[in-house]
């Protein structure tokens, strides 16, 4: 499916650019500050200690109004079915091995059920060709949907219950290296990283289902 709307980051990128991105990131981080409390004002107006994410093309960058907004605040469009092999995937790799902070929600999609969902092999290919070796950060939360439903009316509910489980941070380089050492095809690479951090995510699942059990 390719992008609906020009690619929205200049190459640079210019400082207008970058100021703009900056009162963006700043703006909805105050925001999320008043609501959650659980931020600084000093880290969301500093952009180079703001995440960048993949984000779903479909639905973030189908205008171009749209899409200057979400690349502003730093989301990155990723076109469903292009593989892992696209720009958006080209560009958050670029991300990683400059050692930036990448927010990556690995199911890519919307878990409408709360199932566990298979994650996609595109965080397998970030791994395996970062030339840096990224710290792995796990969160798993529960409750959102009771906050703001998936289906309409699309009302927030005050009062709700929100856990957030964070795990201990890990690598993938001693797995990397043994499976470099073996010769493995890159597909299986891909494929063993991606398996490698859904298992340290299920045990994560597991603790939050604990504290916060599904309806």
């Amino acid at each position: 499916m390719p992008l609906a709307v020009r690619w929205p980051f200049p190459a640079g990128p210019p400082l207008p650019w970058a100021l703009a991105s900056r009162l963006v990131t700043g703006l909805v981080g105050t925001y999320s500050c008043v609501w959650t409390r659980s931020l600084k004002l000093r880290h969301v107006w500093s952009l180079h200690k703001m995440r960048w994410t993949p984000t779903a093309a479909d639905i973030c960058f189908t205008r171009e109004l749209h899409s200057r907004f979400f690349s502003l605040g730093r989301c990155v469009p990723v076109c469903r079915g292009d593989g892992v092999y696209q720009r958006g995937m080209d560009f958050i790799l670029e991300k990683l091995n400059q050692g930036d902070w990448v927010h990556v929600f690995p199911e890519g999609k919307v878990n409408m059920g709360q199932e566990f969902v298979r994650f996609k092999w595109g965080i397998g290919r970030l791994l395996a060709e970062c030339r840096l070796d990224p710290v792995i950060l796990p969160l798993w939360h529960g409750g959102m949907n009771d906050v703001l439903p998936n289906a309409p009316p699309y009302v927030p509910r005050v009062g709700q219950r929100i856990t957030v489980v964070v795990g201990r941070p890990f690598s993938v380089r001693p797995l990397l290296e043994r499976l470099r050492a073996e010769g493995t095809s890159t597909v299986e690479m891909r494929k063993a990283l991606t398996d490698f951090v859904q298992r340290e995510f299920e045990a994560l699942r597991g603790q939050a289902r604990a504290l916060h059990p599904a309806p």
